[in-house]
């Protein structure tokens, strides 16, 4: 009996996902558990794990999109030879490496570009993380290469001294010639347990909008062409590019501001923190407060806890808010469910464990779906104002920025108070001017006044 692999659904706005990275090759034997494949979608990587014993067909390869529901694969069920070797991971999500030679570390291995699917037959070295005549180690990463699909790294199969033979932004064919690996011994110099060298040479960040533009070619451009960089987005950047143009272009944006003044919170976090800490082990932080002044605010303002489909308005019942949390491949807004039967030690729970999943690459896709608002908080970057995108299909996104101190005007007196400008974005279809100002007004309310919150007053 074969046990099918396929992709899992992961909300109504995601239909595809791409198949970055298979972890074990064709025809291997996996145990229930195994990792099998990492899936992208959106803005997060995913991985498939074996639910049965047996042998792997694989069925879609790596780089190739597919829809949700698509078969990926196959497991043929049966019991894990225990005496068969295991099965190695795959090195690359690009293909797999030329084998070292039979003699163990002894000779030259060549360093190509692996096949990786019919579909692909070019890729850009993005950048080499060894220097030429450098020391590597089996297993060591050796170089970036990026396609129209995916983005992976080759690794080294033999110890020994590397020579580059192309550079950094050259567009290679599949099994094209990087450069080889000398086998040898380790200098005396390189510690047995250390790689021989960090990475050399790291890529400046450059905006893709300005690289449509340049034709490498030039005369201008082409006498110096290290003044610029071309490189192909990634697969994750392509989605998020095309998320927030289709959100600009199927909703009516529009954003309104205000102002809060932080005092009274402050002053209720400073009181409060080392009790609040001691009983809850957690911070009472911002993010948790300016949640359930969010969840008020849609009991007032209804629309905001709506959406259009069709031709038809949906209204939520329930508060699952979507908190913006910053990743190294950009910002991802996992949901924190049922806002308003929880607790503010809750909530901050909830975002520290969304925090640190994160950072490992081990949000899940339905941790993502099903938010009925959004707020994100530039001011941890020092954003002092901002206009937020939405995030489709919600109607509104809550931008919170840097708390400043300003001298304001408070009962006829001058008084420097710590200030936050609060912005808006609202889907104009469904939400009006006026109820708009008032959820901001209400959100106000409840950060200058915290006790009457707490109170659901």
């Amino acid at each position: 009996m074969s046990h099918q692999i396929k992709i899992p659904p992961v909300g109504e706005s995601v239909v595809s996902a791409l198949v970055a990275r298979w972890h074990i090759p064709d025809g291997a034997t996996v145990e229930k558990g195994q990792v099998l494949v990492t899936l992208e979608t959106d803005k997060i990587s995913n991985e498939l794990e074996a639910e049965v014993n047996g042998k792997i067909s694989i069925k879609v390869h790596e780089g190739e999109e597919v829809e949700i529901g698509t078969v990926i694969g196959l497991i043929a069920e049966g019991e894990v030879d225990k005496s068969a070797p295991a099965s190695e991971p795959a090195k690359s999500s690009l293909g797999d490496l030329p084998k070292e030679s039979s003699g163990g570390n002894v000779g030259k291995v060549d360093i190509v570009v692996p096949a990786a699917g019919e579909s692909i037959t070019s890729a850009t070295v993005a950048v080499w993380t060894v220097a030429n005549n450098d020391y590597v180690r089996k297993g060591q990463p050796l170089v970036s290469l990026d396609t129209d699909k995916v983005s992976s790294e080759l690794e080294a199969e033999i110890s020994g001294i590397v020579t580059i033979e192309v550079s950094e932004g050259t567009e290679v064919s599949i099994g094209e010639k990087l450069g080889s690996i000398e086998a040898s011994e380790a200098p005396s110099s390189i510690p047995p347990e250390a790689p021989s060298s960090e990475p050399t040479s790291v890529e400046a960040p450059v905006e893709q909008s300005s690289l449509s533009n340049v034709n490498i070619s030039s005369p201008e451009l082409g006498a110096d062409q290290s003044r610029v960089t071309r490189r192909k987005m990634t697969p994750l950047r392509r989605k998020i590019s095309q998320h927030l143009v289709n959100a600009q272009q199927t909703a009516a944006i529009l954003t309104t501001f205000n102002e809060v003044d932080m005092t009274e919170v402050m002053k209720l976090r400073k009181s409060v923190q080392e009790e609040f800490l001691s009983r809850h082990c957690a911070k009472l932080g911002f993010m948790s407060l300016f949640t359930k002044a969010v969840v008020q605010a849609l009991k007032d303002v209804t629309s905001l806890n709506a959406r259009i489909e069709g031709n038809e308005i949906i209204e939520n019942h329930f508060y699952d808010i979507g908190i913006a949390i910053g990743t190294e491949k950009g910002l991802i807004v996992p949901v924190v469910r049922d806002c308003d039967q929880k607790s503010f030690a809750q909530i901050e729970k909830d975002i520290i464990e969304y925090s640190l999943r994160a950072k490992e690459g081990k949000i899940e896709l339905s941790d993502l779906s099903g938010g009925v608002f959004t707020i994100s908080n530039g001011g941890v970057y020092g954003s002092l104002l901002s206009t937020p995108i939405l995030n489709p299909p919600q109607s509104g996104i809550l931008g919170m920025h840097t708390i400043q101190q300003r001298p304001m005007a408070i009962n006829g007196k001058v008084e420097i108070r710590p200030m936050m400008y609060l912005a808006l974005s609202y889907d104009h279809r469904l939400v009006d001017g006026k109820e708009a100002v008032g959820f901001l007004i209400r959100i106000k309310d409840c950060l200058e006044n915290p006790t009457r919150m707490m109170l659901e007053m």
